[in-house]
């Protein structure tokens, strides 16, 4: 059951441990054992409490934490940890197993679950692997294709970052799949996508948005392929006579290099390695995996799960603490984007007035 809040409370934020043999149980304990994230938050944890207790020891963290039963019952000002398993796993730093993957999931699960009842508010992902989480019961690439089926909506990987946004038409798709997946409905549904994002999640509310061609040179008028010709330049008009601010096809190879990306407040790229190399060249450990689309909030950092580093002390929160920030300001622009269109015509009246 969703609890009592009040528009002052400080927002809680869920968390799902991710691959307990990587980086992700390391980066959520090092960025809250500093103590000023309680002062912008109430974490909820989904582990155990035995767990981070040896992973504290192991990392010489100074931090407590408050285990509970169900996340409505987090304390503020406190490190809030839901048990969810009883028998506590053996860590085995930088191995890849399914055993691992089984608490990945345990963990993503009940996150989800409590995002669903509003018992949190966000959600924030450590980094998973992706072939560790398969089972009979979870046949899902990553938390994008998961979250959307739990939480509805379209969503849409989109990596964000203070100078660079970065969505993509396709994501998890073998490179031979792209140009059959790429569709004019597949290219209206994610402009509009990105489009709802900026404007009630980034408060940008005239975005222009530049797409990258599918091809190198964008074909080259049909040399070097016909699909940004025949399939994305008639979508984008059509697209544009709507109103919207879209731009496009530019050519990927130039457009980063040339910083013709400042132009714009989001870019599409036609695929993952043509949109994600850039952002993380530019934005490396600044950057947040943000799911666009859904109906809730859900971040994550920008790196994966790290297992050559696993258990040495040497990751760095600064994407994961990101990755909070990230979370609870799109969540509190939303709120205020929802307050704002619910009755446009008070809110105009209160304005005159002021």
């Amino acid at each position: 059951m969703p609890r009592d809040r009040k528009k002052d409370d400080l927002p809680i934020v869920g968390v799902s441990i991710g691959d307990i043999n990587g980086i992700g149980p390391e980066i959520v304990l090092k960025a809250f054992s500093d103590d000023r994230m309680l002062e912008c938050c109430t974490p909820v944890i989904f582990a155990h409490t035995k767990m981070l207790s040896f992973l504290k020891r192991h990392f010489n963290l100074n931090m407590k934490f408050q285990g509970i039963s169900d996340a409505d019952k987090a304390i503020p000002g406190k490190i809030n940890v839901v048990n969810t398993w009883k028998n506590n796993p053996k860590i085995e730093f930088g191995v890849e197993h399914q055993a691992s993957g089984v608490f990945s999931i345990k963990s993503l699960r009940a996150a989800t679950k409590a995002l669903k009842e509003e018992q949190i508010d966000v959600l924030v992902t450590a980094p998973i692997h992706k072939k560790n989480i398969q089972a009979e019961d979870f046949n899902f690439p990553g938390h994008t294709d998961f979250l959307e089926q739990e939480l509805g909506g379209n969503a849409l990987m989109f990596m964000v970052s203070e100078n660079i946004k970065v969505g993509l038409l396709t994501d998890h798709v073998p490179l031979k799949d792209i140009s059959s997946k790429i569709t004019p409905e597949l290219i209206k549904q994610k402009i509009k996508t990105i489009k709802n994002s900026l404007q009630q999640d980034f408060k940008i509310n005239v975005p222009k948005i530049a797409v990258l061609g599918i091809n190198p040179h964008t074909g080259d008028d049909g040399v070097i392929g016909k699909e940004d010709d025949e399939i994305i330049r008639p979508t984008l008009a059509e697209i544009n006579q709507k109103g919207s601010y879209v731009f496009g096809p530019y050519a990927a190879d130039s457009f980063f290099g040339t910083k013709n990306y400042k132009n714009f407040d989001a870019i599409i790229a036609a695929y993952h390695d043509q949109g994600l190399i850039p952002f993380k060249t530019l934005s490396f450990g600044e950057g947040v995996n943000f799911t666009a689309g859904l109906n809730y909030v859900r971040t994550s950092p920008d790196h994966g799960t790290g297992f050559d580093i696993a258990g040495k002390n040497e990751a760095n929160p600064s994407s994961f603490i990101k990755a909070v920030f990230a979370a609870i300001r799109i969540h509190r622009n939303r709120e205020e984007y929802k307050e704002l269109n619910s009755n446009p015509l008070k809110t105009g009246s209160a304005r005159i007035k002021n």
